[in-house]
């Protein structure tokens, strides 16, 4: 009996997403950016995103931007959990004609919207997009942008918070996981800024799946929404 994806995404699990990270090996795994993603990725393509590898093309589908391109091994276990592709695919990881780089690529893996790994390009890919569907009348899909605290050392990102809040782009979600890697501090914190812009905010513990839950849950009508994700430093 064939298993189909949707199957496969029913019965995978969070405890299931070390082993297909020990899968990927090699030189450049940026192993600190990828774990420091894992809970915050599960808990959006498990109980929020509305897309699977059977709606991955659909018109209506939530898009997911992964701006925080350098530490993909987290995004490539979820996606293999989920069914976008098939775990046999993770040992190639980094390999010469894997579709698996150490950067995401669009044209070579099903579910995955922009190549990333360019600090600080992602939150504008994302409030273009939002925009983009708003200029279709397409109401329903959301934009969820993941971000690293570094990629707030480029000015774009800034640019970007402050055109989404004065459109009032609700349609748009940031998740920025805060690993203390960013060269500048933002007084009051990274939740301040966005807030100063017109966004709707949450700061949560980033290993706490119920706290992720209703942070990305949150109702913001009119405003884009941010989600802090605090995690252990970079270097601890």
């Amino acid at each position: 009996m064939t298993t189909t994806s949707t199957e496969t995404a029913a019965r995978a699990r969070f405890a299931d997403l070390p082993g297909l990270m020990a899968l990927m090996t090699g030189d450049e795994k940026h192993g600190p950016a990828a774990t420091s993603t894992l809970d915050a990725l599960w808990v959006l393509y498990d109980r929020v995103l509305r897309v699977s590898p059977d709606t991955a093309d659909a018109q209506d589908r939530d898009r997911f931007l992964l701006s925080k391109g350098h530490g993909p091994m987290a995004y490539y276990a979820v996606l293999a959990a989920k069914g976008f592709l098939d775990p046999a695919v993770l040992p190639s990881f980094g390999g010469y004609d894997s579709p698996l780089g150490h950067h995401p690529d669009r044209t070579l893996l099903r579910g995955v919207e922009i190549a990333s790994g360019s600090l600080g390009h992602g939150l504008p890919l994302g409030v273009g997009t939002a925009l983009g569907l708003r200029a279709q009348g397409l109401a329903d899909p959301a934009v969820w942008v993941l971000v690293g605290d570094a990629e707030f050392d480029e000015g774009s990102n800034h640019e970007a918070m402050a055109f989404a809040g004065a459109y009032g782009l609700d349609r748009l979600h940031v998740v920025v996981i805060d690993n203390s890697s960013a060269t500048h501090g933002w007084q009051g914190g990274i939740a301040r800024r966005f807030a100063a812009e017109g966004w709707s905010t949450a700061t949560v513990d980033g290993r706490d799946h119920e706290a992720l839950y209703r942070a990305y849950t949150a109702e913001h009508p009119g405003r884009p929404h941010a989600v802090v994700a605090r995690v252990e430093p970079k270097d601890s």
